[in-house]
């Protein structure tokens, strides 16, 4: 069933309001989901269908559930209303903000006091083992792409890297787990504020630190002073190098989403990436081993 939201505002709003609410307008910017901004009362909120392919994806909405439930209270994500018990939407309060941009030395700072506070939460009951995560996604991908043999080649290489992951309990912290810029608001009291955490669950911080790395393409000064921000103390050599180790496997990790998608799209491009765009960073990961 392809659920709208004109269903769901006329025959579910008692669930979430006291009153009938009112349909605005869609939301950009969601690269699988379906999100509308609603007005309930004079309150702002936004409502979040769930794909179709969340199974596909890997997506936790148990996991999602309970991380924003941790982080709503310390004002640390789009403050959660809703949770629809059948995982085919959300609510949550919405976030008048702008996405961070890493302009200042004082942006680094405040992301990486995010990481610590999102990292110091309490856990949650899910964990992310990246390499059964990057084996599912694996089994998703269609083998007929042209992308795939190179891909494959990419997978053997991967692999090991995936597979010498320590994944010692001492070392698991909650974490977001898809920290790009779009999903990272500062809203307008100047509160940086993490959204969209649907593949939340507990792990290495390292991920959550490569991935603001990867997505902002920070320069190695500038991955110096996060580490040091969010270490509280000069970064090491070792920590830049576990950094380096962690970027790659974001990066892979990502190829193989973006294989995903593309597998279950319908046409010879996807609104998410080019399938050029795909080819060439397999291509420039592939290059990294050599």
């Amino acid at each position: 069933m392809n659920l709208s939201v004109e269903y769901l505002v006329a025959n579910e709003w008692q669930r979430w309001s006291d009153k009938p609410p009112r349909l605005i307008c869609p939301l950009d910017g969601g690269l699988t989901n379906r999100s509308f901004l609603i007005d309930t009362d004079g309150k702002k909120l936004v409502l979040r269908i769930n794909a179709s392919n969340s199974q596909a994806l890997d997506l936790n909405r148990v996991a999602e559930a309970e991380a924003l439930q941790q982080a709503s209270p310390r004002d640390l994500c789009a403050p959660l209303v809703y949770v629809d018990p059948d995982q085919r939407y959300l609510l949550t309060e919405f976030v008048d903000g702008a996405p961070l941009e890493i302009d200042q030395p004082q942006t680094i700072a405040q992301l990486a006091q995010l990481l610590r506070q999102i990292h110091q939460l309490p856990p949650i009951s899910v964990h992310l083992d990246i390499a059964e995560k990057a084996s599912r996604y694996w089994q998703s991908i269609d083998r007929s792409s042209e992308f795939f043999p190179a891909l494959a080649r990419l997978h053997l290489l991967m692999e090991p890297q995936l597979n010498q992951i320590s994944t010692c309990p001492e070392n698991d912290r909650l974490c977001h787990n898809d920290l790009l810029p779009g999903n990272l608001l500062q809203d307008m009291s100047g509160q940086l504020r993490a959204i969209d955490w649907e593949y939340a669950a507990c792990g290495d911080p390292f991920f959550d630190l490569a991935t603001v790395t990867v997505g902002y393409d920070l320069e190695r000064q500038q991955q110096r002073a996060l580490l040091t921000e969010y270490f509280l103390r000069p970064a090491r050599e070792a920590d830049l190098q576990w950094l380096d180790h962690w970027k790659r496997i974001y990066r892979y990790v990502s190829v193989l989403w973006y294989a995903i998608q593309l597998s279950h799209s319908l046409g010879n491009t996807s609104p998410q990436i080019e399938r050029s765009a795909l080819y060439a960073e397999i291509t420039q990961l592939l290059s990294s081993f050599y």
